[in-house]
Formats: structure tokens, sequence, C-alpha cells
């Protein structure tokens, strides 16, 4: 897979993992599409790192309210 590719399918799980379908068959969709020939273990791995970084992108954007979150749980009110 070649980096015009792994940006290709970047922008794909970016733009597919709120929407209320599989990103993740969208990526193999693309894979396909792009003729991806890598082996299954390298495929797998890819896509694990896609959406891990999706994943840390989520936490960086909503990390406030995330951080609220955490610290109402922890706060003892009546």
């Amino acid at each position: 897979m070649d980096i015009i590719d792994a940006i290709i399918l970047g922008i794909i799980q970016g733009l597919t993992e709120f929407l209320p379908v599989s990103s993740s068959g969208h990526l193999e969709l693309g894979k396909a599409i792009l003729g991806d020939s890598t082996l299954p273990e390298e495929s797998l791995l890819f896509t694990v790192v896609l959406h891990f970084a999706t994943a840390l992108s989520t936490i960086v954007v909503f990390r406030k309210d995330i951080f609220e979150i955490v610290k109402g749980l922890f706060q003892f009110k009546w």
C-alpha cells in the first residue's frame, strides 16, 4: 500500500466513522477498490491503527467534555 492509498483510506475512515454505518466496511470496500494486495496481517494492522487514530482524535476533540464527566464522577452532591 502506498502513501496515497493510505491517505485516501484515512479520509474514508474520518468521513464515515460517525455515520450510523460501519466505517470498517467502508475501509474494506476502499481497499478492494484501490486494489490492496497487502498480506491480511498488514491489512488488519493498518485497520487497527486507523481505528486507534480515530479514537485518539475523538478524545482530543472532546477532552474538555471527557474531563468534566470524569471530574463529575468523583464529586459528591446531595
